[in-house]
C-alpha cells in the first residue's frame, strides 16, 4: 500500500489525520522529547546518517533511552519513506520519553520512549530564495544545541517574520548573532564563509555541516566564531539554511538592503550542493 501522507507512531501506520496517540505521552504536555526533519528525494533521504547521529546525541543529552538501536531507526523510516508515492517528501521523526501521569520527574515514565514519524510531500525551496529578515533579541533557554520539541520562543520569533511579512527573524544575545528562529545564518566577506561556533546557543545544522564540507571542497576559506550583528549589515552575502532551505540569499534585514556583493562565490556553493542532492540522492534539485 502506498500512501499520499503517512503516520507512524510505536509500530502503528495510518494518514496523518487518522492517526491517534496517547493523552499520557510526556510529548503531549511537556514537550519532553527531541525530533529530526530532512528531505527525501526519490526514496533517499539527504544526510540521514548525520541526523541519525544528531537525534542520538539529543536523546543522550536529555536522558532519553533509545527505542530501538540506530540501525533499527534508520532501517524503519527507510521503509516508511518507501511507501509514500511522491518523488520528494519532508520526513520528520520525533522521539518521546514515553507515557504516564502527569509528573515533572520523568523517573515516573511507566513506557520505554515513543517513536513518531510524519511524511508529507514536499516542493522543495528553490536554492535561489531570497528572504527579507528582521531582527530580535534571543530569549530562549541555552540549550538550544540540542533539537527539543520545546519550541514556543521559536514559533513565537517565526510568528514575528510573518507578521512583518518577511522570512525569517535573525536572533542574536546582545548583539552577539546567534541563528534564526528555524534556520542557521551565516555570511561571506571577502571571499571568507563566516558561521557562529557549536556552542549551547545555536542548533548544530545538518545543513551548515553541509555547507562548511563543500565550502572546504570548493577551497572557499571557513571561519566558525562569534560574530555581531553589524558584521551581518557589512557582509558580502548571507546565507540562510536549514533541512527543507539549503542555501537561501538574504537581500534585506530590517528594511535595510544587505548583500549582493558576492554572487559568484554564493553560485559557486549552491552548484556544490546541487551535485551534492544529485550524488546523494539521484535528483536535481
Amino acid at each position: 500500500m502506498k500512501y499520499t501522507d503517512l503516520a507512524y507512531y510505536n509500530g502503528k501506520i495510518s494518514p496523518i489525520r487518522e492517526m491517534q496517540v496517547p493523552m499520557l505521552d510526556r510529548g503531549c504536555y511537556f514537550g519532553d522529547g527531541i525530533y529530526e526533519a530532512c528531505l527525501s528525494f526519490n526514496g533517499r533521504m539527504l544526510g540521514l546518517d548525520e541526523h541519525l547521529d544528531r537525534c542520538y546525541n539529543s536523546m543522550r543529552l536529555i536522558s532519553i533511552e533509545p527505542p530501538m538501536e540506530k540501525a533499527e531507526m534508520k532501517a524503519k523510516l527507510i521503509e516508511l519513506v518507501g511507501l509514500m508515492e511522491s518523488e520528494v517528501n519532508f520526513v520528520y521523526w520525533q522521539v518521546t520519553r514515553g507515557a504516564g501521569m502527569r509528573n515533572h520527574a520523568f523517573s515516573g515514565a511507566e513506557t520505554g520512549a515513543s517513536f513518531w514519524v510524519m511524511i508529507s510531500p514536499k516542493t522543495p525551496t528553490p536554492i535561489e530564495t531570497v528572504y527579507k529578515l528582521i531582527t530580535a533579541e534571543d530569549k530562549r533557554f541555552y540549550y538550544c544545541n540540542i533539537k527539543t520539541l520545546n519550541l514556543l520562543p521559536n514559533v513565537l520569533y517565526n510568528q514575528q517574520a510573518h507578521d512583518a511579512g518577511v522570512g525569517e527573524t535573525v536572533l542574536h544575545r546582545n548583539g552577539r548573532v546567534t541563528e534564526c528562529s528555524h534556520s542557521n545564518i551565516s555570511f561571506l566577506k571577502d571571499g571568507v564563509f563566516k558561521t557562529a561556533p557549536l556552542d549551547n546557543l545555536i542548533l548544530p545544522g545538518i545543513t551548515r555541516k553541509h555547507l562548511i564540507a563543500l565550502c572546504n571542497q570548493e577551497g572557499i576559506p571557513v571561519v566558525e566564531e562569534e560574530y555581531m550583528l553589524e558584521e551581518l549589515f557589512e557582509a558580502d552575502e548571507i546565507i540562510v539554511s536549514s533541512s527543507s532551505n539549503l542555501c537561501s540569499n538574504v537581500s534585506e534585514i530590517d528594511g535595510k538592503p544587505v548583500g549582493g556583493k558576492d554572487p559568484e562565490t554564493l553560485a559557486k556553493i549552491r552548484a556544490a550542493y546541487r551535485r551534492k542532492v544529485k550524488e546523494d540522492c539521484g535528483y536535481d534539485l
